[in-house]
């Protein structure tokens, strides 16, 4: 069977009009997440503008550094990624396979980064609502811990997620199941990621640089 039909689902006259749906439905699905951290970074800047003395000394407390290094590991990973795609358009899968392995490296040493500094205001007592027992005094600094933890732990769910598929799609490649006329689960999964990379450059500068 040609590489044309073989992908192509009994209800789609052709691959084309069925890579259109597939990459219809994805931005679909992204514009709901967009939504939903946008939510989120406007509930973030408003409680910021009615706390903003207790949000910005909070703020200070958070390790910038590895919020640093957690952004150049994603954006070097998004790199690796857009290249498995390239070499997926080539149908040269096994070098996708490869490359989306090595992009789920840097995402382990993101959630590895992520688990340090999670552990250290656990110990701290720096955590949400009313489990706040860190050393900043008003009720600020709880609502600043419970948007932190909110914002950061449902990006690293993403992340996580982003990994799973990253490791499925790679799999699927490296046993020859796209090639150059077919490769829409790697696209898929490549805006996926660059998605989770995008929202991390905003949750970086909103809550640790400003």
């Amino acid at each position: 069977m040609q590489a044309s039909t073989a992908h192509l689902a009994h209800h789609f006259e052709s691959l084309e009009k069925q890579t259109h749906a597939a990459r219809l439905g994805m931005w679909l699905f992204l514009a709901t997440e967009v939504l939903l951290f946008t939510a989120l970074f406007a509930a973030y800047g408003v409680y910021r503008f009615l706390y903003a003395p207790t949000f910005s000394e909070a703020s200070r407390s958070l390790a910038t550094w590895i919020g640093a290094v957690n952004t150049v590991v994603l954006v070097t990973s998004s790199f690796t990624v857009a290249m498995g795609l390239h070499q997926a358009v080539h149908g040269r899968g096994r070098r996708t396979a490869v490359l989306f392995g090595i992009s789920v490296l840097p995402a382990l040493v993101f959630l590895g980064f992520k688990y340090v500094e999670y552990g250290h205001h656990f110990h701290a007592g720096d955590l949400p609502g009313k489990y706040y027992t860190g050393a900043i005094p008003g009720v600020g600094a709880s609502i600043f811990y419970t948007l932190y933890f909110l914002i950061t732990g449902l990006h690293g769910l993403h992340v996580l997620i982003g990994m799973i598929v990253l490791a499925v799609v790679g799999a699927l490649a490296w046993k020859g199941r796209f090639d150059a006329t077919y490769h829409t689960p790697v696209e898929l999964a490549g805006l996926y990621w660059h998605l989770v990379d995008l929202i991390w450059i905003f949750v970086f500068p909103l809550i640790y640089l400003i």
